[in-house]
């Protein structure tokens, strides 16, 4: 913008003049974009599916009974959720970008359904309990188990996820 231009009194937005025609005008910063946990569609997905993740764990724990004082419930629901989840992320991954239906399956399911459905909460209250009630060998069993376990069940959930992918791609090939 010149000094002439200014001078002549031209109608111009006034954010577009310098108070000091000596001195530039900046242009305008842009707000960088809002995390994904800031949105509130995304937010929706978690809870419902979390609501929904919740409420079938309460169900499970009320049907399966607790064996020889271990917490069987508690056990199957968290390494059943961890064989889901490296499943579900597996095959998220090898579908391409987190963008789009992906983030939101990977958002509503994994973090959701999955979240409200496995429990270390659980697991750590069940495993002081045994210990309070003197079972220590049974505390030990039950938590390097449910640790052990749960690694090997999300491994083999990734393991089966690219093996399913692998083949679909086989299968396109053709």
């Amino acid at each position: 913008m010149t000094y002439e231009r200014l001078n002549k009194r031209e109608p111009d937005r006034a954010d577009d003049l310098p108070i000091d025609p000596d001195l530039e005008v900046e242009e305008p910063q842009r707000r960088a974009p809002r995390p994904i946990h800031l949105h509130w569609k995304y937010i929706g997905l978690v809870f419902v599916g979390g609501a929904i993740g919740t409420c079938i764990r309460y169900l499970l724990s009320t049907a399966i009974p607790v064996w020889q004082g271990l917490p069987i419930a508690t056990f199957t629901i968290n390494v059943t959720g961890a064989f889901a989840l490296g499943w579900l992320l597996e095959s998220l991954s090898r579908g391409g970008p987190d963008q789009g239906l992906r983030r939101a399956v990977r958002l509503f399911v994994g973090t959701g359904i999955l979240g409200g459905y496995t429990t270390y909460s659980s697991f750590a209250v069940d495993t002081d309990g045994l210990i309070a009630s003197a079972q220590i060998g049974n505390s030990i069993l039950y938590g390097v188990a449910t640790v052990l376990v749960g690694a090997a069940a999300s491994l083999a959930g990734i393991i089966i996820g690219a093996a399913v992918h692998r083949a679909r791609a086989k299968a396109n090939a053709r």
